[in-house]
């Protein structure tokens, strides 16, 4: 029996009880583990002084978490201000160059929130910051509420391009998601293919343009609602297939060597 593959997860890097973490959310962990049936394995955030390609060598899929702190501006050629804050420059230095390297050696990659623009990033694409304000934008910032399921409620439609990877995974040509950012990409990275949109025109899911493997970034939050929701289930599915099929691509060819 074939064992479980391993995947690779992005950590933030926290100051809390006088230690420094690189620590991510159990939701990711848990939807990774539970709904796409892989082994999460936690990547510190120690930026260059990694070495990726030992890591993806290792591992069967590269799942990029969304965060609190946001892409720092300069990646991405604009001045930082209060708006584009807080930053995490350690999880900047060690999640871009690895989602690059992914994508080129072929390992599934899913960006989610931050992971998407993150991904948009990596690759040659800006970001705009407190989209709310932007005239004909909804606001996608969570509910104030101290409740977590109140804020990552599931509230507004987005429109899934025919004929895209996405379409493929959900079967539908529209799905409602919930909403807990004030980024969003800009400027698309010529790399990206547009996969689904909110009303308001916000980009709201991505893929790489002729990638080797499964790679996609969600703006939204399915990790949370695996358990309940058929949308954020298959994207975690799909995802956990292309990590088996990563696997067994890899072992049959270490049996050929």
């Amino acid at each position: 029996m074939m064992r479980q593959p391993l995947v690779a997860i992005t950590s933030d890097v926290r100051t809390f009880e006088n230690y420094t973490w690189h620590a991510a959310p159990d939701q990711y962990l848990m939807a990774a583990y539970e709904a796409a049936g892989v082994i999460p394995l936690i990547v510190p955030s120690f930026g260059e002084s990694l070495d990726i390609d030992a890591i993806l060598d290792g591992v069967d899929g590269v799942l990029i978490t969304g965060s609190k702190s946001n892409v720092h501006p300069a990646l991405y050629g604009v001045a930082p201000s209060e708006a584009h804050e807080p930053y995490d420059p350690a999880r900047d230095a060690t999640s871009l160059p690895l989602i690059r390297r992914a994508i080129e050696r072929g390992v599934p990659l899913l960006a989610i929130c931050r992971g998407i623009q993150e991904l948009n990033v990596a690759l040659g694409g800006t970001l705009a910051t407190e989209i709310q304000e932007l005239d004909g934008r909804m606001d996608h910032r969570a509910p104030q509420s101290d409740q977590q399921t109140e804020r990552f409620a599931i509230r507004h439609p987005v429109h899934i391009k025919p004929g895209s990877c996405l379409a493929n995974v959900m079967q539908s040509d529209a799905i409602q998601v919930n909403s807990v950012h004030r980024q969003a990409i800009d400027k698309p990275a010529p790399q990206l293919d547009i996969e689904a949109v909110a009303d308001d025109g916000t980009i709201e899911a991505v893929s790489v343009k002729n990638a080797r493997a499964f790679a996609v970034g969600v703006q939204w939050h399915p990790e949370y609602w695996v358990k309940s929701d058929s949308p954020s289930r298959k994207i975690f599915a799909a995802f956990g297939d292309a990590a088996r099929a990563h696997k067994a691509s890899r072992e049959r060819m270490q049996a050929a060597e």
